[in-house]
């Protein structure tokens, strides 16, 4: 084991670096999963707060909230795994049928919404759907229509929310995606063109079953996420406004107000944990589903 170790000290202080911050950032603070069985008191610290056991969890619970927070999280993020997995491969299949010096400019428009911040966008949006000042309700006016008060009817928000999250992700999924099929030998398509096959026909023969693999893991992680909602999206673009909470509170958004209105770390930290149960298990059975149906593709 020493023969081993000088052997590769170059290598190990290498790795050292990397290996401290993931047990800093990674295990360290897992010290904290004390809290949702606490009472937390600032002045006492985590180990000493007194025990309360699953009260925290009783009041996350507790009422119709948590009913309407856990269907608005997984309705919407079953929706963006669905609808974001489709049109990032079909952007991908379209760049990389584009000509080599094109798809540069092609993939930084699309990249770019990806770094906006969700403060900024919420601003753009407040522009868009202002009740007294927003370009649709100014254009909904110049053409003989009343205005709609876009931050009080709840109606309208799981398609705007949906429109937003595509628009801020496609570009990140569409470059994976393309990567992935950048990857595949020319010789496939080359023996395609040979035999005849349309681009249609190369891209459902050929494409999608070589990037299948690479489908199946972003979307088994996704689906651990799918309990953990995006809060910038809806805390940001929606202002927050209590009006329309039956269609855009989710479990990171109320667990945020609660935390603001009565301090409670005990049941924010709760929320937490549960969403991290919930996700953990659901790769479990995803990837258990996904290694008897095809074991080359599933995670482990």
């Amino acid at each position: 084991m020493v023969r081993i170790f000088k052997k590769n000290i170059g290598v190990t202080l290498l790795a050292l670096p990397g290996f401290l911050l993931i047990l800093l950032f990674n295990y360290v603070p897992l010290y904290g999963l004390l809290l949702p069985f606490k009472n937390y008191k600032y002045n006492l610290g985590i180990w000493n707060s007194p025990w309360v056991g699953f009260d925290n969890f009783g009041f996350l619970f507790s009422g119709n909230v948590l009913y309407r927070v856990l269907r608005n999280t997984l309705l919407y993020n079953m929706v963006f795994i669905i609808l974001g997995t489709f049109l990032s491969i079909v952007i991908a299949l379209l760049l990389f049928e584009l000509s080599r010096k094109f798809v540069k400019v092609y993939q930084t428009i699309l990249f770019i919404p990806y770094f906006i911040s969700w403060v900024v966008a919420g601003f753009a949006f407040r522009a868009l759907f202002d009740m007294d000042h927003g370009v649709i309700n100014s254009i909904l006016v110049a053409v003989g229509k009343a205005p709609i008060l876009w931050y009080s009817e709840p109606q309208y928000w799981p398609y705007i929310l949906v429109a937003a999250a595509v628009w801020k992700g496609l570009g990140y999924g569409s470059v994976i995606y393309y990567a992935a099929l950048m990857g595949i030998d020319a010789e496939y398509y080359d023996a395609a063109k040979i035999d005849g096959a349309s681009k249609f026909r190369q891209a459902f023969s050929i494409s999608i079953p070589m990037i299948k693999p690479m489908i199946t893991m972003l979307v088994i992680l996704q689906i651990g996420s799918i309990c953990y909602s995006d809060f910038g999206l809806f805390y940001n673009v929606t202002l927050n406004s209590s009006l329309i909470y039956q269609t855009t509170d989710v479990i990171d958004t109320f667990v945020y107000r609660s935390l603001i209105d009565m301090g409670d770390i005990g049941m924010a930290s709760a929320a937490g944990f549960f969403q991290s149960i919930v996700g953990f298990c659901l790769v479990l059975i995803t990837n258990t589903i996904v290694r008897r149906i095809n074991p080359e593709n599933s995670l482990f």
